[in-house]
């Protein structure tokens, strides 16, 4: 009885671990994201199984992880793929991870090729400190909402996005981050269209706008400068003075610098508040 997670090539089967072949071999269950692309992976890296294949993605996720669970209690080796790189990592098997651990069954993970950290490493962005973000939102609002909560990161940030959706996402992230912070677009990592586009968002937007872009995409961004915050705070305190000098009184001019800047008024308040200390 045992739950094996096991990351699968990005693209290029030459990148299947011994490990990974010796587990699809000897798993009496292979739960694949997609059970067609599993066969062909299996013909690509010459491997054979004898195991029960069963779907799992996120339309089935939560029925499929008790009928998992299930087959794990009766003594079950479970093997979980997804399509390309690790399971759980925006795709399928948190839940059953989870749940089989809070079980007390056994569980593995067998290590493999990542699009976040080979995108990283492609990207030529510090990679001391990095944070993935998974996918982008599809609607405009929400994506933008997304970049602003991340205004201020400074790690490199790492976001999986459409093809399709690739120029309006760049588009948000210089509106929000600014024409001049640098990022690189990852595209088709270890396949044969492989390519990496570095330069500023200003210039990684201009290629989307006038590329048809197509594959699988990781967007690697720059993270802020360490004083973005800071700065930000000031110019924060500076617009309520110039409302107040205006004529305004402070809780009003609190609450039109608030609603300029799109955060909270609490926060334009402390900052006020901690400038104030500072000139006493």
């Amino acid at each position: 009885m045992a739950l094996i997670l096991a990351a699968t090539p990005l693209g290029n089967p030459g990148d299947a671990s011994t490990r990974l072949k010796l587990a699809i071999e000897s798993a009496t269950i292979i739960a694949a994201e997609d059970s067609r692309r599993f066969h062909r992976l299996c013909t690509d890296i010459d491997v054979t199984f004898t195991a029960k294949v069963l779907s799992f993605f996120e339309g089935n996720e939560e029925e499929r992880s008790r009928e998992l669970l299930n087959e794990l209690s009766s003594g079950a080796t479970v093997l979980v793929v997804s399509d390309a790189g690790m399971p759980t990592i925006s795709d399928p098997g948190f839940r059953l991870m989870r749940d089989a651990i809070q079980q007390g069954i056994e569980v593995s993970v067998i290590p493999g090729p990542s699009a976040v950290t080979m995108a990283v490493a492609l990207s030529g962005l510090p990679t001391d400190r990095f944070t993935f973000e998974g996918f982008l939102p599809r609607a405009t609002g929400a994506r933008l909402a997304t970049y602003e909560k991340l205004r201020h990161e400074e790690r490199t940030m790492v976001f999986f996005e459409a093809p399709h959706r690739l120029g309006d996402s760049l588009g948000d992230a210089v509106t929000v981050f600014g024409s001049d912070r640098r990022g690189a677009i990852c595209r088709e990592m270890t396949k044969r269209y492989e390519e990496t586009i570095r330069g500023t968002l200003s210039e990684l937007s201009s290629w989307a706008d006038t590329t048809e872009v197509l594959g699988e995409i990781t967007l690697v961004v720059q993270g802020a400068s360490t004083d973005s915050a800071a700065m930000t705070a000031d110019e924060m305190v500076a617009r309520v003075r110039e409302f107040e000098a205006a004529g305004m009184d402070r809780k009003a001019a609190i609450a039109s610098v608030a609603q300029e800047f799109g955060i909270a008024k609490r926060l334009v308040y402390a900052a006020v508040v901690d400038a104030n200390k500072m000139s006493t």
